[in-house]
């Protein structure tokens, strides 16, 4: 195969297919044209229109009053109509990331960042943004119940108070806890309270991604097991060992921040760093790489220990089965970059592994300069498979007489061998504390609804060990639910206080502040406790001998955190499950990735069901051919085949779960067999593709420096009058907003996407309207690869409406439904859409969305709280884009009124913008000189999608600029 463009979306496109070409030349995907599967348009019209004649008979009938009640005494703190935020800290795997909430009458109903917090300064992920999601979920658990029948808080409390009673006989022998990850001082603090007073209880801790390789690879490396954090801002270079720090991770938001303030080429090219990645399967990180190379598992070990080999820290005879030409151009590097640089090992990577990257760090003279070794952040570091593994024992010896799980869900996501579910009912009393129910909770006898974090006191530490306050936004939506907390106490045998002075009594005791009430106060305030950040560790790297492992024969299957759903813990978020994967774009369903050639190898394509065997544990799953994904290797995602939960979280993609055994967490070899059937997989790859067009802009550093046009020289822009359209005038005295996106420094992580579903009230559709091209999103981020599919270059596009000066959606439109305003913006107005769709067959960006159904019609009264009211909630039969957030727009329009003065720059930034880490996007008004805006335009970087076209766009983007290293091959 070769391909017939230079960047190309899918393998079916690379290929020329004839599938590919039909696609492509359909103005939009099969079916996305009728209403329904029997129903066509003409159909549709008609019965519009006997239901319209209907409707107008009744139309007399008077409905009944209804009294509304006007604010009489106005609430403390609250401006009706008025947004309020409030910072908190949101959790990921237990450590915290600094967030501030919108609160609209009491309601939240956005998250932000914190520019505060350390975790995230101001950025968020997609984990974070669908946290108002969460809390308004219907399917949320409810009510205290036992054996299925529903109960009283109280009597579970007095329950409670009888078996304790009993086992306090025995110094509380039979007494189990199994939590996630804690890094909640205040919890700590109350668990080491409960197994003080009754001591024969034991504490357990589980997490499905768990840190248990890195923190033996510390041990190994410096005897005692420690925490990483790194400082990209430092590192002029960094080489990655399957390390997705810009994917996932509770410390994303602020390495991606990290990371590319080093990648802005329009404030100097002499400031960029370099990446290299080694990665068996396609990552974000791996498509931000500067050089990358597609290695499976067992090479790995091998090219980690190459570069110690290189780099003068172990000493080894190699084989030539890693890509020496990558090894030695990164050793290189590494060399004439000491103290400056970074060597990252993956979570999912052996202990052995870590070890290898600690030492090359010390002998870099990384350490105390671009990564700090620190004291484990969470309350109880322990071994968390071994921790499941002790507990799993006493299951089965019968020494468990009590079980108070509290969060999580480990009958679904615990190693396979340990048969945790069935293990569960060997306990006699089985206690569930959690916000939704799940396969834990079926198998408990006790199920307790848990506040969520945004109805919850609490504390969390971060992934540097800052702590930060954890505040409510809102009284618990649901009577009975409690914190973590609150189950703690009534376990203790206190009287119960609420959280709120739970987490106030400790801090107290702390004596942190010499004037507590100040000091609380400006915590809340401003949401981290300042100088709580761990100290670092000093460490002396010991000498490590080589593993040696077998290179494994057959076929290897990888287990990976799912880049929507985590580990199944978003699996019941619609937003998370209709967002399309950043490489795959796969939506509802996860599947077997496999790279091209060892799927042509066993005769796989795309759909293909499939059987994987390991240890006589067989899992039945998709096949999806992927770019860049390294030969014999699978990967198949966790979090999916959910049995138990709410419609969205159950009956979507395959459990991989069953083939995880506790001897081998991250990789196992499997066999693969054939089934002879297909399933459905649904992705937006090649969904509003425009092929053939000038889109993405990539040059290389070096050509930038020969060449400071380069990228501007790759299209050419008609002069203003070679134009039909009739111009539009925009005086000096209107505003002019427009709005750049850096593509150098977007790493398509999908934060703005759900930001701006959040912020919009855009509705999710479902598989099926996906399928017809129907999705919703008012901002996509399209995925190009460059070069051939074992190892393309992989480059991010984020494509929200282009804000046309000379817009080919307004000439068509019959009802002048869309149209400009004063300043410049194309704005949709609703009540005129008549939805003929002829602004959507126009437009050559394929931004715009019609909604065909009404998504929004039966949703319940909690899931109405978290709409925005500042944007309307839209019916069927309208078309939908982005409005660069207008609502904002106008708020700060009016603010800027009533001061007398004009909008200033920075003033507005739309929900994508806010949203992104990499602070990829800016926002601002072309008629002030001195906005960041007009700046960025100004440089060589910038282009005009389609500009060939005199669109004029207001959007307009920076051309990537990568670094390389002229003498690698990689």
């Amino acid at each position: 195969m070769k391909a017939r463009l230079d960047h190309w979306r899918s393998l079916e496109e690379y290929a020329d297919s004839p599938e590919c070409r039909e696609w492509l030349e359909r103005e939009f995907a099969p079916m996305a044209s009728e209403w329904e599967d029997a129903v066509s348009r003409r159909r549709f019209l008609k019965l519009m229109g006997a239901s319209l004649a209907l409707a107008g008979l009744g139309a007399c009938t008077r409905q009944p009053l209804e009294k509304i009640v006007p604010y009489v005494t106005q609430p403390v703190g609250m401006v009706p109509g008025e947004p309020l935020h409030f910072a908190t800290s949101l959790t990921l795997g237990g450590f915290a990331r600094g967030a501030l909430i919108e609160s609209r009458e009491g309601r939240p109903v956005k998250v932000e960042g914190n520019p505060a917090h350390p975790a995230s300064l101001g950025g968020t992920d997609v984990f974070m943004q669908a946290a108002t999601l969460d809390l308004y979920d219907p399917g949320r658990a409810k009510t205290v119940t036992h054996a299925g029948a529903i109960v009283t808080w109280n009597d579970f409390r007095t329950a409670l108070a009888g078996e304790l009673a009993r086992l306090a006989n025995q110094g509380g022998a039979g007494i189990r806890v199994l939590t996630g990850n804690v890094t909640s001082p205040t919890l700590g603090a109350q668990m080491r309270a409960l197994l003080a007073k009754y001591p024969g209880a034991k504490w357990h801790v589980w997490e499905p991604l768990n840190r248990d390789a890195a923190r033996a690879g510390a041990e190994l490396a410096f005897g005692v097991p420690l925490d990483v954090v790194c400082d990209f801002e430092k590192a002029d270079l960094v080489v990655s060992l399957d390390a997705d720090f810009l994917g996932t991770g509770p410390a994303q938001p602020r390495y991606v921040r990290d990371f590319a303030k080093r990648r802005r080429v329009a404030e100097g090219v002499e400031n960029l760093n370099r990446l290299y990645v080694a990665e068996p399967t396609p990552s974000i990180t791996g498509a931000r790489a500067d050089h990358r190379i597609p290695t499976a598992p067992g090479v790995l070990s091998q090219i980690a220990e190459a570069l110690g080999t290189e780099l003068g820290v172990i000493s080894k005879q190699l084989d030539a089965a890693y890509d020496s030409a990558f090894v030695t151009a990164a050793a290189a590097d590494l060399l004439a970059h000491r103290g400056r640089s970074l060597v990252l090992a993956g979570e999912s990577q052996p202990a052995h592994i870590h070890a290898f990257a600690h030492q090359m760090n010390a002998a870099l003279g990384n350490v105390g300069e671009t990564v700090r070794l620190i004291a484990p952040v969470d309350e109880n570091p322990v071994n968390r498979t071994a921790s499941l593994r002790e507990l799993v024992g006493d299951l089965e010896s019968g020494k468990v007489e009590l079980l108070v799980v509290l969060g999580g869900n480990p009958a679904f996501d615990a190693p396979a061998d340990f048969a945790f579910a069935e293990k569960m009912l060997r306990a006699k009393t089985c206690v569930f504390l959690g916000t939704h129910p799940n396969e834990t909770a079926a198998a408990c006898d006790w199920q307790i609804p848990a506040a969520h974090e945004l109805e919850s006191w609490s504390d969390a530490r971060a992934f540097d060990g800052t702590a930060g306050i954890v505040q409510p936004l809102i009284e618990p939506l649901y009577t009975g639910a409690v914190t973590p907390h609150e189950f703690i106490a009534a376990m203790l045998g206190e009287a119960v206080p609420s959280s709120y002075e739970i987490v106030r009594d400790f801090w107290r005791e702390q004596k942190v502040w010499e004037d507590f009430e100040a000091g609380w106060e400006k915590a809340v305030r401003g949401g981290a406790i300042a100088d709580t950040a761990f100290a670092s560790k000093p460490a002396e790297a010991r000498t490590i001998t080589p593993e040696t492992k077998a290179t494994p024969k057959g076929l290897t299957l990888l287990f990976r955190a799912d880049p929507t759903i985590h580990d199944g813990t978003f699996s019941g978020s619609t937003w998370l499950q209709e967002l399309p994967k950043p490489l795959t774009k796969l939506v509802w369903d996860n599947a077997v990735l496999i790279s091209p050639r060892t799927a042509a190898r066993l005769g796989l394509t795309t759909n293909d069901l499939v059987e994987l065997t390991n240890a006589a544990r067989q899992v039945v799953a998709a096949i999806f051919l992927i770019p860049g994904q390294a030969d014999d290797t699978l990967t198949l995602h966790l979090g999916y085949g959910r049995r138990i939960g709410n419609a969205t979280a159950t009956g979507h993609g395959f459990d991989a779960y069953p083939l995880r055994m506790s001897t081998a967490m991250d990789s196992t070899e499997v066999t693969l067999r054939k089934t002879g059937e297909t399933y459905p997989l649904i992705t937006t790859q090649q969904h509003f593709g425009l092929e053939g067009r000038n889109l993405l802009r990539v040059a290389t550093l070096s050509e930038l420096r020969d060449k400071p046009t380069v990228i501007q020289d790759m299209g050419k822009i008609p002069a203003p009058d070679e134009t039909l359209y009739n111009p539009h005038e925009f005086p000096s005295k209107h505003y002019a907003w427009a709005l750049t996106i850096d593509l150098s420094t977007c790493v398509g992580c999908n934060a703005c996407v759900v930001a701006c579903q959040s912020e919009n009230n855009i509705p999710v559709v479902g598989k099926e309207e996906v399928q017809r091209g129907r999705e919703m999103h008012w901002i996509r981020v399209d995925t190009y690869f460059a070069g051939v599919p074992e190892n393309p270059g992989t480059h991010f596009q984020p494509v929200p409406c282009m804000h046309c000066e000379n817009a080919p959606c307004e000439v068509v439109c019959p009802v002048a439904a869309t149209l400009h305003d004063s300043d410049g913006l194309n704005v949709q107005v609703y009540n005129r859409c008549v939805g003929t769709r002829y602004c959507s067959n126009n437009c050559p960006y394929k931004v715009r969305r019609f909604n065909f159904l009404e998504y929004n019609g039966g949703i319940s009264p909690v899931e109405k709280l978290g709409k925005n009211p500042e944007v309307s909630v839209r019916s069927r039969g309208v078309m939908e884009k982005c409005s660069y957030c207008i609502q904002r727009i106008e708020s700060a329009r009016t603010t800027a009124a009533i001061e007398e003065r004009r909008v200033r720059d920075g003033e507005i930034t739309p929900a994508c913008a806010q949203a992104c880490p990499a602070e990829a996007i800016t926002f601002g008004d072309l008629n002030d000189s001195t906005s960041r805006v007009v700046k960025l335009k100004a440089t060589k970087l910038n282009y005009g999608m389609l500009a060939e076209l005199n669109t004029r766009p207001r959007t307009t983007y920076l051309g990537r600029i990568t670094n390389p290293q002229p003498e690698a091959r990689a």
